[in-house]
């Protein structure tokens, strides 16, 4: 695969590029060491295109987790325990989760990365939030988001989204005083 395109929210790129070189190195090597075409094994079912075969986010996402893993980056999950003092004093919680997580794709030193094939709002949530959160937890100071152009996008199931929307989003959002530094990747079969 390969990076066609460059979005740096909240100065992500000039970050990463001066605090983070070595593992941007890394993280350009995976991306070119992972296969799309190998990917390609989903058939839709969708009334829109039945039959045709889609790249598999599951099997993207897999190829990306072993490239990841063979230079050292891991996976960290965090418990959640959710806050039952906001309830009414008439109301008992009882559907709680027990093991409920926050989990980020993947952190080395502190920089983190999230690989997303998903809908919209995962890619809103991973920059505004998760990395927020996970930067608040002292695990990363700086994020990578990797997401697919809407040409590699629209050969996958309805409802992925991609680069160009993502950064249209972001750029009409703004900054915040909370978040912090990510370089967004556009990637391409």
């Amino acid at each position: 695969m390969k990076i066609v395109g460059v979005f740096s929210f909240n100065k992500g790129k000039e970050t990463v590029e001066q605090k983070y070189p070595q593992l941007l190195q890394e993280v350009e090597q995976v991306i070119s060491r992972v296969s799309a075409q190998k990917a390609k094994t989903k058939e839709s079912r969708e009334k829109t295109m039945p039959g045709r075969m889609l790249f598999n986010p599951k099997a993207l996402n897999k190829a990306f987790k072993e490239e990841f893993g063979k230079l050292g980056w891991r996976n960290i999950r965090v418990r959640c325990d959710y806050p039952t003092q906001y309830y009414s004093s008439d109301y008992k919680p009882t559907d709680l989760k027990k093991g409920a997580f926050r989990e980020m794709d993947f952190i080395k030193k502190d920089l983190g990365i999230e690989v997303q094939f998903g809908k919209y709002a995962f890619m809103v949530y991973n920059v505004c939030a998760k990395m927020t959160i996970f930067n608040k937890l002292g695990y990363v100071k700086a994020g990578i988001e990797i997401v697919p152009i809407k040409k590699f996008a629209d050969e996958m199931s309805t409802g992925v989204s991609y680069f160009e929307q993502f950064v249209w989003d972001l750029e009409h959002r703004g900054v915040s005083d909370i978040d912090i530094p990510v370089l967004i990747l556009g990637i391409d079969k």
